[in-house]
């Protein structure tokens, strides 16, 4: 389906019925990391499922896509469709954006989930990183997106994925290079919500992956050890819906519904 925002095109898919939930995907990625999961919370709920700016089918807005600007074209599409509230789940970038949107519009926010995501800002450091991969993703796409993808997974789980891994670099290569740098962008200064996350007034939850190479999983965790945040650690590495797919659906089906 299509939704024509500031004249984007906004890709996205609807199915099921009752309670409405958003799941947002992460960098390179498209709505189609959703389909298993969704094809399960759609037998009970609403499932809406969005390509971001510059991703999957959906064209780029602008020379960067900040999660604020993400999440006002959430907003946007869900008074379209005349939507009220939701639980909001997103994976990495897909969570930065899941925690804008709930403090542009956090009366519209029921739950919210952050798949091997945090809500803390970029390190100097990852700062610095993020510009090393603009240059090198406008040097060569493919060498960028390549080392990029693979470098996701736990180690022990390269080998025994590579089918999957070989399909989401296919994918990933479909993303213009203007979408990769705006989001690149975007993600490079989007700001700390951490305090917003721990007082935000709804169920909350976290995944870590135990051998997640961009989530630090030690520091999220004492992060939100003392809080209200439910939080579920998986063995896998920074691709959950892959790696452990069955007790990922498992827990947000039960985070959904509790």
């Amino acid at each position: 389906m299509i939704y024509n925002y500031k004249n984007v095109a906004i890709n996205y898919t609807d199915n099921g019925e009752g309670k409405t939930v958003v799941l947002l995907h992460g960098f390179l990625e498209d709505l189609t990391i959703w389909k298993e999961i969704a094809l399960v919370i759609s037998k009970t709920h609403r499932v809406i499922a969005i390509d971001l700016f510059g991703h999957g089918k959906t064209p780029c807005l602008g020379y960067i896509h900040t999660m604020e600007d993400m999440a006002k074209s959430i907003n946007a599409l869900l008074n379209h469709l005349n939507i009220k509230d939701v639980v909001i789940i997103g994976h990495s970038m897909g969570g930065y954006v899941s925690l804008a949107f709930s403090e542009l519009f956090p009366s519209k926010v029921n739950g919210i989930g952050l798949v091997n995501s945090t809500s803390e800002p970029d390190s100097e450091e990852k700062k610095q990183n993020r510009d090393r991969a603009i240059k090198a993703v406008k040097h060569n796409q493919q060498t960028f997106v390549g080392m990029s993808v693979a470098n996701l997974f736990a180690p022990e789980n390269r080998e025994r994925f590579q089918n999957e891994i070989f399909q989401i670099k296919k994918q990933a290569l479909k993303t213009p290079v203007q979408g990769i740098i705006a989001a690149l962008e975007g993600m490079k200064i989007r700001p700390s919500r951490t305090d917003f996350f721990k007082s935000l007034e709804c169920k909350k939850m976290i995944v870590i992956g135990q051998h997640d190479p961009v989530m630090n999983p030690k520091s999220t965790r004492q992060l939100f050890e003392n809080s209200d945040v439910e939080i579920l650690e998986l063995s896998g590495g920074h691709m959950s819906y892959i790696e452990n797919l069955e007790d990922l659906s498992d827990f947000m089906v039960h985070f959904i519904d509790f």
